[in-house]
């Protein structure tokens, strides 16, 4: 087995003693990356009694990743960073006029909640759901100022991601005008339908991938989509599932914990 990352002792901002620790191997065409999930930064605050809880992430996907001829444009975590935290940029939510959150599971809207503009993260742009599990829904400073070069993690099918700052930009774009149904109001990043994909506005593909050194890789960006949410190479099971090792919930099926806390901050106008 090839060793290419070694346990790291990482501290964690709470005043307890626990450790988190995170491994990459790599064993035939497989990376692995396992991890306790404890990030080494300050989390929260979130809602009264939200905190991380240690998990049991292994997450294997290709290491010598090929570009298929079709794109999976599901996956519930989209990625594991260098420091073994999951990215999970999705949610389950959906406007919900009649839920007192204003959101719910019931997908019947069509509108999804996006995680960055419409529910609560801490200063990392992370989170926890009911089960203490802390994840990315966006760009985590704490991890890219920590980077020797510009790889910041690995996709549900095993290209790299990487973080160039503002040197790449996304080609997704808000929508003008209102939204014609649901929550009503301005197009302004609440949901994920306010979002359009614009071939050619930006450097990247609609998975947030482009070129690399002559390779193809996926990009971090400050702007939606944030992290890649389609996929271009075969994605591994391990990310199908809630918890890399849990398995996916069947679709329609109200998932048993909620992703958010708060409701979305759209206008309801």
């Amino acid at each position: 087995m090839k060793t290419l990352g070694i346990t790291l002792a990482l501290s964690l901002f709470t005043g307890s003693a626990v450790q988190a620790h995170m491994t990459i191997t790599v064993e035939g065409d497989q990376r692995c990356i396992e991890s306790d999930g404890v990030p080494d930064h300050e989390t929260g605050p979130w809602r009264e009694g939200a905190v991380v809880v240690e998990q049991d992430h292994r997450f294997c996907m290709d290491a010598t990743p090929e570009l298929t001829d079709t794109i999976t444009r599901r996956a519930r975590i989209s990625g594991i960073t260098v420091t073994g935290i999951p990215l999970r940029p999705g949610t389950a939510e959906y406007y919900d006029a009649s839920s007192e959150r204003g959101y719910s599971r019931d997908p019947s809207s069509g509108w999804n909640v996006e995680g960055i503009g419409g529910l609560i993260m801490d200063a990392q742009n992370g989170h926890v759901d009911g089960d203490g599990y802390y994840h990315y829904h966006g760009i985590p400073s704490a991890v890219t100022s920590g980077l020797d070069d510009t790889l910041f993690g690995y996709a549900a099918d095993g290209f790299e991601i990487h973080y160039l700052g503002d040197q790449v930009q996304s080609s997704w774009q808000l929508k003008s005008g209102v939204r014609e149904s649901g929550p009503g109001g301005a197009h302004d990043g609440t949901y994920v339908q306010d979002y359009e994909f614009v071939a050619g506005s930006g450097d990247l593909d609609e998975c947030n991938g482009g070129m690399l050194n002559g390779q193809y890789v996926y990009y971090v960006t400050h702007t939606y989509p944030f992290f890649p949410r389609c996929f271009k190479g075969t994605v591994s099971d391990d990310f199908f599932g809630g918890r890399g090792d849990r398995p996916a919930p069947v679709e329609g099926e109200r998932p048993p914990r909620s992703d958010g806390n708060r409701p979305p901050r759209g206008d309801s106008g």
